[in-house]
Formats: structure tokens, C-alpha cells, sequence
């Protein structure tokens, strides 16, 4: 007799970026040589001075229970770290530490959301953002943005799906899957919005804010509407800038009674994350951070490859990412032409399928971000696996018919 499963795991799905990587996996273990391009993880080593912090922790026996919002020396490096960035200090009392940026919005979603609440999401988003709301008994309302906005969120469209309901406003800037960038003006103007509307409050996402090609840092809207202060929690971690995915450390600042909240389910759900973890981020936030520079240049190389390969393939598109290192690729006139073996393409999806069966090339189709008909590509891999890529998608592309 099966074990009968709750309903806030019925209505969820896996993650299908988490899936389409481990579908790679399985057929790379069958044999099948696929280039992937759909792990949203920094192909660089983590820092060796942030791996010998790691160590000396082991060696000194910082390998207990910590606090469940993080040791002394981790807290002190992302308040600093937060203070730099956007110019606010927060106090250890507003501050949640978890096992990664995924767990925190988590928690955060967990001690807010029920009943039907609503928290809009402008779409394409991170694939996450849906099933933790509905995990939650949340009711996501996606916001539909569009290529010729940069994948912004508009002023307008945000009042529009604002209701007496709506709880949070997801905000991800740079943005997964687009690379998208909010600039000042447009923090600005959304901001008119919610002081309009005082019951909303916005998780800001910027796990993605140390990787950006403009000449000016990513501008956060706390920067631009600290009055908001109150009522947003900013997300970050040292996954993304630091190549730091599997050491599992993301955090979140804001105000200190949501934080409790979600430091009083930490104590319950993990107790604390890993202390290893945690000396390893303390010292990557806190230590050198010439890697972050260098890395910027090497995935600014690949964007402009991956930007000018797509838009030399007839049928194919796409804009010029600002941050992150994502190309969401336009691919509506690819759809219903027919493959060789006689299928239809009349998806994003079924392209995605076709391209991994042809090409023996793995990206995510855009449906899993909330958008069609787009696929969106990762270049956080090898220009030499980026060159073959592109090389392969053109052939099969050019079967098509």
C-alpha cells in the first residue's frame, strides 16, 4: 500500500532545469556524448583562498552547531558585505542564513504565504519561484514580460495584478533565465507602484548581482527606495559569483520580525547550515575578490560568442544579456517545421528534444520558464563546448524543413 502524499507535493513538479541536467547525466552515463548548456553553475573551481578557510575550519574543529543564523564571523562578512553593496546596515537580528538562496526563499515563502495568498511573478522567471508558492498554499500570478521591454517588469503591469490578495512581488535582477538587468529608472517607477500598495512587499533575488557587464554596479531597489526598507527581504549567496554551488550558503536581510519567523523554521528544519560551509563564505565575502573580475571577463567573452552564434542561425534570436550567464533564445520561427524522422516542431519543448536528439546539444525550453517560444542556453561552460554547440545546433537546425 503506497504512503499517501500531502497535497503540497502533489502540486509541485521537479525543477525541470534540475531534471533536463540530470537527463545529461543519464544519457552521458549511457555513453551519449552531450554538450549541455543548461546547468546554472559556474564551470570555474571554487577560490583557493576561500577552499583553505574551508580546511582550516576542518582542522580546527569548527565542525559543531553554529547559531541558526550563522557564525559571528560569516554574519559580520555579509552585513558588511550587504552594507557596501547597497548602502544599509542591518543587524544579525535581521538576518536569515540557510542552505543556499533556494532554502531561504523558501522559508521566506514558508512563514509568509497561505490560504490562497498571492505573490506575482514576472515571467519568464526562475523556474523555483511557482512550485514554492503553490508549496505554500500560495496562488502564483504570473506576469507575462515581453522581449521588446528587456524582460522587464512595466509600472503598469505590476498595478494591474496587484489585488487586495497579493502578499509578495518576486523581483530577480540580473534575471534567470534572460540576464535581464532592472535599472535605476525602472526600480524607480516600480517603486511608485508599491507605495501605493502598502500590503505588498517584494523578495528581491539578486543571487545573480556580482555578474554583470555594464560599467556600473547592478543598482538594487533598496538603493533606490529605501522608505521600502520595511518591506523588502533581499536574497542573496555566494553560489553564483563565488563558483561556490555546492558549499550550499545563501542568506537574506530584512525586517526583523519576518526574519525571526523564518530563523524559528531553520531551528526546526536544518538547525544551522553547514559550519564548513560557513567559514568558506565568510572568507570568500570577506577576502579577495579579483576572481569575481576575472570571471566577469571571461563569461563577458562567451555572452558576446553565444549572442553573435545564435543570431547568425537563421530561425533563432535573442537580445544581449546584461548579468547572469543566460542567452533566452527566441526560436518562434523554427516552430512547425518537421524534422528528418517526421516530427512536427510545434513547441519550444519539442525543439529542446530535437536538438538533444540531433545535435546531441541539452538547454532548457522556455515553457519551463513561464514563456514561449524561447530555450534558454547557459555559458558557464568552455568557449571550445560553446563553439561546438552553436556548431551543432546550426546543422540540425538546417534539416529542418
Amino acid at each position: 500500500m503506497a504512503i499517501p502524499l500531502a497535497d503540497r507535493v502533489t502540486r509541485i513538479k521537479e525543477s525541470p532545469s534540475t531534471a533536463a541536467t540530470q537527463r545529461v547525466r543519464d544519457l552521458r552515463a549511457e555513453g551519449v556524448d552531450v554538450l549541455s548548456l543548461t546547468v546554472g553553475e559556474p564551470d570555474f573551481d571554487t577560490p583557493d583562498h576561500v577552499k583553505a578557510a574551508a580546511e582550516a575550519a576542518i582542522r580546527s574543529g569548527q565542525t559543531k552547531y553554529t547559531s541558526v543564523n550563522g557564525t559571528p564571523e560569516l554574519q559580520h562578512a555579509i552585513l558588511d558585505r550587504v552594507e557596501r553593496r547597497i548602502g544599509l546596515r542591518y543587524s544579525s537580528g535581521e538576518l536569515a542564513v540557510g542552505g543556499g538562496g533556494k532554502q531561504v526563499i523558501f522559508l521566506a515563502l514558508m512563514a509568509t504565504v497561505q490560504d490562497g495568498a498571492e505573490v506575482i511573478i514576472p515571467a519568464p522567471y526562475w523556474v523555483s519561484y511557482p512550485d514554492m508558492v503553490a508549496a505554500n498554499d500560495g496562488h502564483p500570478v504570473i506576469v507575462p514580460t515581453r522581449e521588446k521591454d528587456g524582460f522587464l517588469l512595466t509600472p503598469e503591469a505590476l498595478a494591474e495584478a496587484i489585488t487586495a490578495r497579493t502578499t509578495w512581488l518576486i523581483l530577480n535582477s540580473p534575471g534567470n533565465p534572460t540576464g535581464a538587468v532592472y535599472g535605476r529608472a525602472e526600480l524607480a517607477a516600480l517603486a511608485e507602484v508599491l507605495r501605493e500598495h502598502p500590503q505588498v512587499n517584494v523578495l528581491t533575488d539578486e543571487i545573480y548581482d556580482e555578474i554583470s557587464f555594464g560599467t556600473e554596479p547592478v543598482p538594487g531597489l533598496l538603493q533606490v527606495a529605501p522608505d521600502l526598507r520595511d518591506r523588502v527581504l533581499l536574497i542573496n549567496g555566494v553560489s553564483k559569483a563565488y563558483a561556490m554551488t555546492g558549499w550550499r550558503i545563501g542568506y537574506g536581510v530584512g525586517p526583523a520580525q519576518l526574519v525571526k519567523a523564518m530563523n524559528t523554521l531553520q531551528s526546526q528544519v536544518s538547525t544551522c547550515p553547514s559550519s564548513v560551509s560557513q567559514a568558506a563564505a565568510a572568507a570568500a565575502l570577506s577576502g579577495d575578490q579579483s576572481f569575481v573580475a576575472e570571471a566577469n571577463e571571461i563569461y563577458r567573452r562567451r555572452r558576446d560568442l553565444v549572442v553573435a552564434g545564435i543570431n547568425a542561425i537563421p530561425g533563432l534570436g535573442c537580445t544581449t544579456p546584461e548579468g547572469a550567464f543566460y542567452v533566452y533564445v527566441s526560436c518562434g520561427d523554427v516552430l512547425g517545421t518537421t524534422a528528418p524522422d517526421g516530427r512536427v516542431i510545434d513547441s519550444d519543448e519539442a525543439l529542446t528534444l530535437y536538438l538533444l536528439d540531433r545535435a546531441r546539444v541539452a538547454v532548457v525550453h522556455g515553457a519551463a520558464f513561464g514563456l514561449s517560444p524561447y530555450f534558454r542556453i547557459s555559458f558557464a561552460t568552455s568557449e571550445d563546448v560553446l563553439h561546438a554547440a552553436l556548431a551543432q545546433v546550426a546543422e540540425a537546425l538546417a534539416e529542418l524543413r
